[in-house]
């Protein structure tokens, strides 16, 4: 029995990587961690204390204060009695639904930004990693987090699709937002992504490339079993 090893997952907003994760974390029977749902966590926390004005500034100093608290804030992963879907809790409260809204979604990308919220992130995440068998999708965890990770994928896909999946997935869950509205949060949140100071969003150089703008989930797990056969992992 080969290993467990840690599969970094990174890539633009809206690629499904938090599904295409979950289906692998699932075939090989790893743990999966939604490193995006721990950010927008963040950004619900700072919304609910008033640390983010009506023009996304963010008082970076009061929510490293809070951040640094003793005890520290509680975000934690609980999987749902219906299936098994990972959800995200907040301070002992279930805030899955919370974090998913388009006002979690303009200022999550600049909370992400800053230097000690990633610090706060980055030292949770190797926290959960360091016992292996993880699969972690992300912006940064095959760059930032997790240099060392086995195996590297990047994804990506073109805005409007991403925004066409986006939309339909808020809909889904009753919420009415305009799809040009979310195509232009979808750009923005990839340009304040790629720019940052601190961990911009880049492809790592032993990262594969996965395109997925015209494949299903089906389609996108038979690539990843592919790659894990000429690659030799997880005994595949």
């Amino acid at each position: 029995m080969t290993s467990p090893i840690i599969i970094a997952i990174d890539g633009h907003s809206s690629t499904g990587k938090s599904t295409f994760a979950k289906a692998i974390a699932k075939e090989l029977g790893y743990i999966y961690i939604d490193t995006g749902a721990m950010y927008r966590a963040v950004a619900l926390l700072a919304v609910r204390h008033g640390f983010v004005s009506k023009n996304n500034t963010i008082d970076a100093d009061s929510l490293g204060k809070t951040l640094s608290l003793n005890p520290q804030p509680d975000i934690s992963f609980r999987t749902s009695g219906d299936g098994g879907a990972s959800e995200t809790w907040l301070n002992g409260e279930n805030v899955e639904q919370q974090i998913r809204t388009i006002e979690i979604s303009k200022v999550v990308s600049h909370i992400a930004a800053l230097p000690v919220v990633r610090e706060y992130v980055d030292r949770r995440l190797r926290e959960i990693g360091s016992r292996r068998g993880v699969v972690m999708d992300g912006r940064d965890i095959g760059t930032a987090v997790f240099p060392d990770a086995e195996l590297k994928i990047f994804m990506t896909a073109s805005p409007e699709v991403r925004a066409r999946r986006r939309y339909e997935e808020m809909r889904s869950k009753g919420q009415d937002t305009p799809y040009e509205e979310v195509l232009n949060n979808i750009r923005e949140r990839d340009y304040i992504d790629e720019h940052r100071q601190t961990a911009p969003l880049t492809k790592a150089d032993d990262a594969v490339l996965l395109d997925n703008s015209d494949m299903t989930v089906g389609e996108q797990v038979l690539w990843f079993k592919d790659l894990l056969k000429r690659r030799h992992l997880c005994g595949y």
